[in-house]
């Protein structure tokens, strides 16, 4: 497993830009498969985006429907950082982002504490 810290959540305006980073510690975390989700309020949590290793010398990245095009995920092994930029922000995308991380995508056995994203409107 790999302990994983989300930060920059905050308040911002519809159609404004966010950018959330999930720091990890531990082993192996090139390899791992990470991923966002968010959970809005009397809602079920819900994937945004994840990004796995190829197999090759790259990432595959892949997104829900409702943020492609909007959010982006990138990772930094150097400093073993996620990231999730968001933009053109609607007040739908109102939630409390998580980052999870494991050695399989969509087989998520680290999780953050969360980071809470508010979009007025």
């Amino acid at each position: 497993q790999v302990q994983l810290v989300e930060s920059g959540g905050g308040l911002v305006q519809a159609g404004d830009s966010l950018r959330l980073s999930c720091a990890a510690s531990g082993r192996a975390f090139s390899r791992y498969a990470m991923a966002w989700f968010r959970q809005a309020p009397g809602k079920e949590r819900e994937f945004v985006g994840g990004i796995r290793w190829s197999g090759s010398i790259s990432y595959f990245v892949d997104y829900a429907d409702s943020v492609k095009g909007r959010f982006t995920i990138s990772r930094d092994n150097a400093r073993i950082t996620m990231y999730l930029q968001m933009n053109s922000l609607k007040p739908d995308d109102t939630a409390v982002y998580y980052c999870a991380g494991g050695a399989h995508a969509g087989s998520y056995d680290s999780w953050g504490q969360g980071t809470q994203v508010t979009v007025s409107s």
